[in-house]
């Protein structure tokens, strides 16, 4: 006579059912993933580079000269009284900061559709990596920033930081979630329509103009002032100089309307998200 031995098992995988299931407890369980796949993409990127993460600070580096040339000496548009190397580096900061975790999350199912296919893993924690990614980006750009402003403040330039400046974490998940969520949202798309990639990218660097990375608001005629309204970065871009340099308008609700469509594209990013994981792999 066989005896049937009782199993347990450790883990069982089962189909979302819910139309928003983050999995948090997979998610916290698969946390050393997230730091494994943030060391991947590190090495894949600076992978037989010869100055490696200086290429960190030397972009935005690059593009604040070239700002400062065009927009500053050229167009002689205005910074509200900002030396031109603080207003575009922070701006420039920014921008980058938000663009890659977009672009991050516009490439997440193609990029990974290898791994996606063969091993199990809550796929949330590709996102996160990547957000974790780009703030150690950012952050060390931030600390060549801080000199650049120190530099300014000993030798007389009129700064005036403020203590929300102490916030600044809180702005930098602010522009993540922005940018990760409407990232998740094209990715669900452009795995069933390819072309809408390059749409994507042309709207990316169209975007920019319209965000006030090397120009203040004050600079905008009051005829387009809507463009910026309706335009979530512009909130955190502007609120960075107001708290940093003192120089800034912000309106409360330009905040709410930013904050607002902040959640709405994170809630409909995730809800795509979950739907296009189950059968991704069958279209890509």
């Amino acid at each position: 006579m066989k005896c049937r031995e009782n199993k347990e098992w450790s883990l069982v995988i089962t189909p979302k059912r819910r139309l928003f299931d983050l999995q948090i407890r997979d998610i916290i369980r698969y946390r050393d993933l997230v730091f494994l796949l943030v060391q991947r993409d590190f090495a894949v990127q600076y992978k037989q580079t010869i100055l490696g993460p200086l290429w960190y600070v030397l972009n935005p580096r690059f593009s604040t000269v070239m700002y400062s040339f065009v927009f500053g000496n050229l167009a002689k548009i205005g910074t509200d009284g900002i030396p031109f190397l603080l207003f575009y580096y922070s701006g420039t900061m920014l921008w980058t900061f938000f663009t890659g975790c977009f672009t991050n999350a516009s490439e997440l199912f193609i990029a990974n559709a290898d791994i996606f296919s063969k091993v199990y893993f809550p796929r949330l924690t590709v996102p996160i990596s990547n957000v974790f990614g780009n703030g150690i980006r950012v952050l060390v750009q931030f600390v060549m920033l801080m000199g650049f402003f120190v530099y300014y403040l000993v030798t007389g330039a009129t700064l005036s930081p403020s203590l929300p400046a102490l916030a600044f974490p809180a702005l930098l998940v602010w522009i993540a979630a922005l940018g990760t969520g409407m990232g998740m949202i094209v990715s669900a798309l452009t795995t069933k329509y390819r072309d809408l990639k390059q749409l994507v990218t042309f709207a990316l660097n169209l975007a920019m103009y319209i965000t006030p990375v090397v120009y203040p608001l004050s600079q905008i005629p009051g005829s387009f002032a809507w463009l910026v309204l309706i335009n979530p970065l512009s909130a955190p871009m502007e609120l960075f100089r107001l708290w940093f340099f003192g120089a800034g308008s912000v309106s409360p609700s330009m905040i709410l309307v930013s904050l607002g469509m902040t959640m709405v594209f994170v809630l409909l990013g995730l809800i795509l998200f979950n739907q296009n994981e189950r059968n991704f792999v069958d279209v890509v």
